[in-house]
């Protein structure tokens, strides 16, 4: 269950960084409302995640899968370069995550 947990905490961080640049295209109550839930949500799952897996481990795939995320959002749906070595970048962050989970 700490991994769904884990999981979630990294989805919600990408949706709270999404809604940051939400914000920085428009400023509503709506935006900064959706990026607090975003962030309280990926803190508390983070939170009950942590209960049974190692700091180190969680902290590094928490922000392995918001940086990684929060890339692809940016090159899905805001324009930003869809370059190899990106790409690249991104599945190295992304297998070093699964490296950590394979070898705990």
């Amino acid at each position: 269950m700490a991994w769904i947990y884990l999981i979630g905490a990294g989805l919600f961080e990408v949706f709270g960084v999404t809604m940051i640049n939400k914000i920085n295209e428009r400023r509503s109550i709506t935006n900064y409302l959706l990026m607090a839930f975003a962030f309280i949500s990926s803190f508390l799952l983070l939170s009950l995640g942590m209960r049974d897996l190692p700091m180190g481990t969680a902290y590094a795939v928490w922000t392995g899968i918001g940086a990684s995320g929060g890339a692809l959002m940016g090159m899905l749906f805001y324009g930003e370069s869809r370059s190899a070595k990106r790409i690249l970048c991104i599945t190295l962050v992304l297998g070093a995550a699964v490296g950590l989970k394979v070898l705990e």
